[in-house]
């Protein structure tokens, strides 16, 4: 979910790359202020402002380096990063337990672990959050377990490339409370939105997910990092090397939008409700959080350790009661299937959304392809009640409509390529009132087919 990350972060890395070479035209050089890595031919040092030749700068406006902005840069660069290392190895030694529990065989490496062994170790399903199970540690373990192996190196490469940084500023105890505090606040986003009523259309499904599936992985706390690095690096931004300006605050923006479109993308599978409250918390905590100045002691207040300890043992607590129910008679730790009725219910609803994006292709791309496939799905589809049989037929006649409109354009030559054809605006207005009339029997038909009887 995070791969994109490997593009914008190498730039990060730049920061923490140390070389002894000797200063050859045409080779990358070492800055003798403060150690940083120089491109070959550049006139300056990006994190100090230094200059690379042996004489002094020319230009009467360039920036000369400070003893101040060397200060920080040597202290950044020289801080230890052994937490980032030990949850990295924590997330390795979770996954490798799980392979063993589902065989150790090479396929499922690459493939999804099963559901049951997902649950047993702590995915998050809110049903088993939810009374009458109350297994409140599904909040902590989903941010060290993982789906595949893929799934584990991407959010591990992650970690590698943001992980140091965060934990060079902010020193080892805030970084562990920001570590499990923003991957709880992913989890929490996540068992907030499964929420079938508001599951409807493209974008409310980017965040609203209509089905309790298993949610895990480290996502979250990684966007959690991703936050706090931003608001650094625009509540510091005056303080800050260039450097260090270019590599966070608005520099993090990429990263963000490219992870965030990725998401909107992959809706149907990727949590992104879990990204956002990762990333909303992350930033929260840094806008209140100072960071360790260049110069500062290494020594914390003996708050910060106290709260390191003690998100320690919440994170140990919660594999303690996944141990204890791990072996639990699989009545009592695989799902409980939804009644008849919920199922229907379900269905009906996700048949609706897929109606709904296929009306979208068809206004905003011209696109009628599977319009025949999607209205006998939803033809075939079970329907809950008479009203939802109503709602359905209005939808398909208002896809029929739009399909048939698109070939009876003929575009100018002049048009633009691409370019949706003019829509009968009766129809739309039609099809924004099915909208508001699906909605108002949505919120009703929710609360009747979901609970239990």
């Amino acid at each position: 979910m995070l791969c994109t990350w490997s593009i914008t972060l190498v730039s990060l890395s730049v920061l923490s790359e140390r070389e002894s070479n000797q200063t050859n035209p045409g080779r990358p050089t070492m800055c003798r202020s403060c150690g940083a890595i120089v491109g070959a031919g550049e006139p300056q040092c990006a994190v100090c402002g230094a200059s690379t030749s042996g004489q002094p700068a020319q230009a009467a406006n360039q920036p000369q380096a400070d003893r101040e902005t060397i200060k920080f840069a040597r202290a950044v660069l020289n801080r230890p990063y052994k937490f980032t290392i030990i949850l990295l190895v924590a997330n390795l030694l979770v996954f490798m337990l799980m392979w063993e529990s589902s065989g150790m065989t090479s396929s499922l490496l690459w493939q999804p672990f099963l559901e049951p062994v997902l649950i047993a170790y702590g995915a998050k399903l809110n049903y088993l959050i939810d009374a009458p199970n109350y297994q409140w540690w599904r909040f902590i373990a989903p941010m060290f377990i993982h789906i595949n192996l893929f799934h584990l190196l991407v959010n591990m490469y992650s970690l590698m490339m943001v992980g140091p940084f965060v934990e060079k500023l902010y020193g080892s105890a805030k970084f562990v409370v920001f570590w499990v505090v923003t991957g709880i606040g992913g989890v929490v986003a996540s068992y907030l939105t499964v929420r079938p009523q508001l599951a409807t259309g493209a974008f409310a499904r980017f965040i609203f997910k209509s089905v309790d599936n298993p949610s895990a992985g480290a996502s979250g706390a990684l966007f959690g990092l991703v936050g706090v690095l931003f608001v650094f690096g625009i509540k510091f931004r005056r303080e800050l090397p260039e450097g260090f300006k270019r590599a966070f605050g608005t520099g993090m923006l990429p990263i963000i939008f490219i992870n965030l479109l990725i998401g909107f993308v992959g809706r149907g599978f990727i949590d992104n409700a879990a990204h956002l409250g990762g990333l909303l918390s992350g930033a929260a905590l840094a806008l209140a959080v100072g960071y360790r100045r260049p110069g500062a002691r290494a020594s914390i207040t003996n708050t910060w350790r106290v709260l390191q300890v003690l998100v320690l043992a919440i994170v140990v607590l919660g594999f303690y009661k996944v141990a204890r129910n791990f072996n639990r008679p699989v009545g009592t730790v695989a799902r409980i299937a939804p009644t008849g009725r919920t199922q229907i219910f379900l269905n009906y609803v996700g048949t609706m959304n897929q109606v709904q994006e296929k009306i979208a292709a068809v206004i905003h791309n011209n696109d009628v392809s599977d319009v025949a496939a999607v209205t006998q799905t939803a033809m075939q589809a079970p329907v809950p009640d008479a009203r939802a049989t109503e709602l359905r037929n209005q939808l398909l006649t208002i896809l029929s409509k739009l399909a048939e409109a698109v070939p009876a354009e003929s575009p100018s030559p002049d048009s633009e390529p691409g370019r949706p054809p003019q829509l009968d605006q009766k129809v739309m207005d039609e099809y924004k009132q099915w909208q508001k009339d699906y909605d108002v029997w949505l919120k009703g038909a929710a609360k009747t087919y979901t609970t239990p009887q």
